[in-house]
């Protein structure tokens, strides 16, 4: 989201920066470089507030549970292609990303369901990322917005994903005081993402790579 408070700017999501996405065509030089103040981790949900884009997802028997706090709402579009398999791909990524901000909001303050939807690299960046939030004494409010959601499937089991995110009413706020850092919109308050996600035993669309560019020309309103 549009994280731009004073004390976030100063943080470095290092992990993030260092992963690399050459299934996706994608670049470790990231625009964003996974900087605390451009959020890469994100949430679900269709029109409306926190709920989940396809309810199926979250009602799979063995699957975690993900709430989010009332002031924070997620919004997919694309919620359906007509095609099973790509629906499902995008159905387990609004779950990964509502997963972390769970973890960041202290609604899944153990990060189960964040463990569940993540693997690889992308769990290592999304943990240091939740830390980053946790050390500040930060959370999230307001509303991002995901937008353009396109899936290639690679085979059976890997799919990529790419989409953009709106975070201009997205804001980081300080726990302690619950006071919102609200600042105006920018370029940079779009974000686009380039993602590898990898079907498991269980059937579960985890998350193994992801990449951000922050301020993309393709994703600018």
């Amino acid at each position: 989201m549009n994280l731009r408070s004073t004390l976030l700017a100063a943080i470095t999501l290092t992990a993030a920066a260092a992963l690399t996405l050459s299934a996706c065509g994608g670049d470790s030089d990231s625009k964003d470089k996974g900087s605390a103040k451009g959020k890469s981790a994100g949430a679900d949900a269709g029109d409306a507030k926190s709920a989940s884009p396809t309810a199926s997802a979250a009602d799979v028997a063995g699957r975690p549970d993900i709430t989010l706090p009332s002031d924070l709402k997620l919004i997919f579009e694309t919620k359906k292609t007509g095609d099973a398999v790509k629906d499902a791909v995008l159905a387990d990524n609004a779950e990964r990303m509502r997963a972390v901000d769970a973890a960041i909001t202290g609604t899944d303050p153990d990060g189960e369901a964040l463990a569940y939807y993540n693997t690889g690299k992308a769990r290592e960046a999304a943990l240091t990322w939740v830390k980053q939030f946790k050390d500040a004494n930060a959370s999230l409010t307001g509303e991002a917005r995901y937008y353009d959601r396109s899936v290639t499937l690679k085979s059976a089991t890997t799919a990529l994903l790419s989409f953009c995110a709106d975070e201009s009413k997205g804001f980081s706020k300080d726990k302690k005081t619950g006071k919102a850092d609200r600042t105006p919109a920018t370029k940079n308050s779009y974000v686009h993402y380039n993602t590898r996600l990898d079907k498991n035993s269980a059937g579960t669309w985890q998350t193994s790579q992801i990449i951000s560019t922050r301020g993309a020309a393709q994703c600018q309103p």
